[in-house]
Order: C-alpha cells, then structure tokens, then sequence
C-alpha cells in the first residue's frame, strides 16, 4: 500500500505528527508495535502524573488539621492507587485512537523496519510481513530506560520506570539512582506514601540540570521529607543475593553499604534506533541520535526523525512540535526552526519545579550583563492562603536590552505558570512588558511580576 505519509511510532511526537499531517491533506498512517501514545501515554507522562495526584491527595489529608480539618488516619491502597493511574492510561489511549480514527489515519499493528525506496516493512503479531510505501517516512521510534553495566534491570529487585509504575506491593525501602526527573518523581511519591527512599545522585547536586537555587531548595525539601539525599555518589556495584539489595557506593568519606528492599534505575534514557532499518538504508546517526537539520530531515530523501531519536531535549511536548514542524515544512508551509532555548521544563514533585532559556550561570557564560529578580512563595498571599510557601520565582533578564533570558521555578502549581515567560520570550517581550503587565490578585503567578520588580528594584511585597 502506498502513502504520502507514514509514522513509524505513535508517541506524542508520532500520532501529533500523523494528525497534522492529515489536516493538511495527506494520506497518512502510522506504525506502532505495542500501544498507541507510546511511553508517554501509556508508561510516563500521564500514569506518572496519576502516581503522584494520589501521593499529593494522601498528603493533603494527613495534614488536613493544618486547614481546619479533622479526619481519621488514612490508609494508602497501593494497589487501588496503581490501578487508577493504569485506568488513566488507558483512557488517553483509546483517545489517540479516536484521533486516529476521526482524521481519517490508517493504524498498522507491528513492528516496523526501514527500507530503501521509502518503504517499511511491518512484521504483525501473527508472523506475517507487510510492505507499505510513502513519499515521506517519519521515524518518532522514542526511547527506553537506559541501563548502566553494573546495574542491570531484572525487574524483580533492580527495576525500571515501568516496573516501579506496576508493582504488585509497595516497597518498605528504596534506593533511586539518579536524580533527573523521574528520578526525583518516583523518590516524591515512593517517600510520600510511607516508603523509605534514598537518592543516589553522582553529580555534586540533585535536578543537576535545573537552577543551583532550584536544586538546593527541592535538596531542603526532600529532606524535610525525610528522604536520604547523597550527592557526589557513585554506585560500584549491587548485590541482590539477599532477601533485599545491598548496593555499594563510592563518596568522598569513603565507601558506603546501602540496603533496601529494591533499587530504582532512573539514569536517563537510550534512544530506540536498534533494528528499524537505518544501516540498510544509510541515515546517519551520531552518538546514539539521529542526525537531521533544522526541520528533521535526515541525511536520505523522504526519511526524517523527531523526539527522543534526535538530539533535542527529550519531552513530550518538544516531539510534538517538532512533528508539526516537520509536517508543515513537507507541506509546503514556511514553519519557523524551533527555539531550543525556549522549551518549557517541568517536573512534578511537590513542590513543584519549571523552567527555560538560561540559568544565571549560563547567561553569564553567554556574555550577558543580568539583572537576576526572585521572589519567595513566603511573600505570596495566595501561597500562605494554600499552605504552600515553600519555593521562589527567579528571572534573568539582559541588563542592556530587557530581554527575558530565563526563568527558573520552584513551588506550587509553577509548571502551569512557565508558559508565560516562553510566551513572552517568543514575543521578544521585555522584562518590563511583565513588570506592567497587571497580575490578578492573589494569584501565584503575581510572583513572576514581583520576581521581574525585584530585578529592576522595583519590588513591592519584599
């Protein structure tokens, strides 16, 4: 069969860019060999966001005395808290395949391969193979769990994100290894529902890619939270002979046993580029990624590459708009190259913490003269109204030009306030744009208004 388009993986990058393309006309289907949405719908984003709901709402009740409520000792279900995020996923799955269905969009089931001549070739559960054929081939193929030699995953006492997403009982302890974001959001919602969890980080700080203020107040509140911190930690080796594990690990004082129930492997991700094809048809790739230009198109005509595949930040939201991109541009249409230094970054801890453009550090290093402005959640009526103090709004903004050159978060609710600073980066808006742009009361997005009045001295509530 032949198409003007196929997609060969149906993550947020592959069905929004599938969708996109039968908007504008193309006949277009998409490949996809387990579930559609990919990792994202079905085994991130979303089931994750579930996990955690629930760990916020047990949270809240315990400390419901704090607003006035009295309530009896809550008790956690593990397993009705893993079915609820399950049902979750499921839901947004059969709501990509409603998409699917109402844009006209063939779903092939199977396992797609690559071929010269702009071709696939999709092996189906039943051991058949089919050939199909199309004028543009985008490969959105995402990512899995990257294992680390002396941490391999067994599923049983050394798991992964989907393991840690499906338990069948919750785990007395946990250690995490690594402290991106799942890492740091798996360590929340473990700790916050009773179990005792340690994060082993090998960088001198957690969230290493965040603000060093952002990272030094989710440390404060993790700890708090009673949950092990250690930095500048190295794990040798683990041990599951045991009932439990015992992993070795290498700080500055020296080596230190750990044991707990289960270990946690949360150190980035491996791009899914094995076995689809690329050597045969000759697309290049380096250092594990995809290589493609600014519109995603690789090294042979008709095949490009988004999302996790490609070395661009690996969110969701990123695939998405760069399968968009990518369409449009196939289309015909004049989409702009995406700004990589104006992606929204978001993790779910509670608190909370978002960002983008650069960190204080970075705009220095850039060669950029900063006005730095924060503002503390301590100051905010809506924060102290909520219970939710905890955390800070912090821009950088070019002294010369006004320019907002990035702004990090940490807090309650701050991953729905960040679009407006990549708005208002997008619109080249100046920092005094926001400065006079007037904010409801009380709100806590009021605080990214008082974080850009402090840069420019001007703060009113400090």
């Amino acid at each position: 069969m032949k198409y003007d388009i196929i997609v060969l993986g149906s993550g947020p990058g592959g069905y929004v860019a599938a969708i996109r393309a039968a908007q504008l006309g193309f006949k277009t289907a998409i490949v996809e060999k387990e579930n559609l949405g990919g990792v994202c719908l079905n085994w991130g984003c979303i089931p994750t966001k579930a996990l955690l709901k629930s760990a916020q709402v047990y949270d809240y009740i315990k400390h419901a005395e704090s607003y006035g409520i009295n309530l009896q000792s809550p008790i956690v279900q593990f397993d009705k808290i893993i079915e609820r995020s399950r049902g979750v996923a499921a839901s947004m799955s059969s709501g990509v395949a409603f998409l699917m269905r109402k844009n006209n969009i063939d779903v092939i089931e199977g396992f797609g391969t690559l071929r010269p001549g702009k071709r696939i070739e999709v092996k189906k559960e039943s051991g058949e193979n089919a050939l199909y054929e199309a004028e543009h081939i985008i490969i959105a193929t995402g990512a899995r769990a990257r294992q680390l030699p002396n941490l391999p995953i067994d599923g049983q006492k050394v798991i992964g994100y989907r393991q840690a997403m499906t338990l069948p009982k919750q785990p007395s302890s946990m250690i995490v290894v690594g402290s991106g974001a799942i890492g740091v959001e798996f360590a929340y919602f473990y700790n916050t529902i009773g179990t005792q969890v340690t994060i082993v980080e090998y960088l001198d700080r957690i969230v290493p890619l965040e603000d060093v203020e952002v990272s030094k107040q989710l440390t404060r509140a993790f700890k708090k939270s009673k949950v092990k911190v250690m930095t500048s930690a190295e794990l040798l080796s683990v041990d599951t002979t045991g009932e439990g594990v015992t992993a070795s690990v290498k700080t500055k004082k020296g080596l230190v046993e750990l044991k707990a129930e289960m270990v946690l492997s949360a150190v980035g991700i491996k791009s899914n580029i094995e076995n689809i094809g690329l050597e045969e048809v000759g697309i290049a790739v380096q250092k594990d990624k995809i290589v493609v230009n600014d519109f995603y198109q690789t090294n042979i005509p008709g095949y490009y590459a988004i999302g996790d595949v490609i070395a661009t930040p690996a969110l969701a939201h990123v695939a998405s708009a760069e399968g968009i991109t990518c369409v449009e541009k196939i289309a015909g249409l004049d989409p702009e190259p995406i700004d990589y230094n104006n992606i929204p970054g978001a993790i779910y801890t509670t608190p909370e913490i978002s960002s983008t453009g650069y960190t204080e550090e970075q705009a220095k290093a850039a060669g950029h003269e900063v006005l730095v402005g924060k503002f503390p959640f301590t100051a905010s009526g809506k924060a102290k109204a909520a219970g939710h103090t905890e955390g800070f709004v912090k821009v950088i903004i070019d002294k010369k030009y006004g320019e907002i050159l990035g702004a990090h978060m940490i807090g309650a609710n701050v991953t729905e306030m960040i679009a407006e600073i990549v708005a208002a980066r997008k619109a080249e808006a100046t920092g005094h744009t926001l400065l006079k742009s007037i904010h409801p009361h009380p709100t806590m997005s009021e605080a990214i208004m008082e974080a850009v009045a402090d840069a420019y001295d001007e703060v009113i509530h400090l």
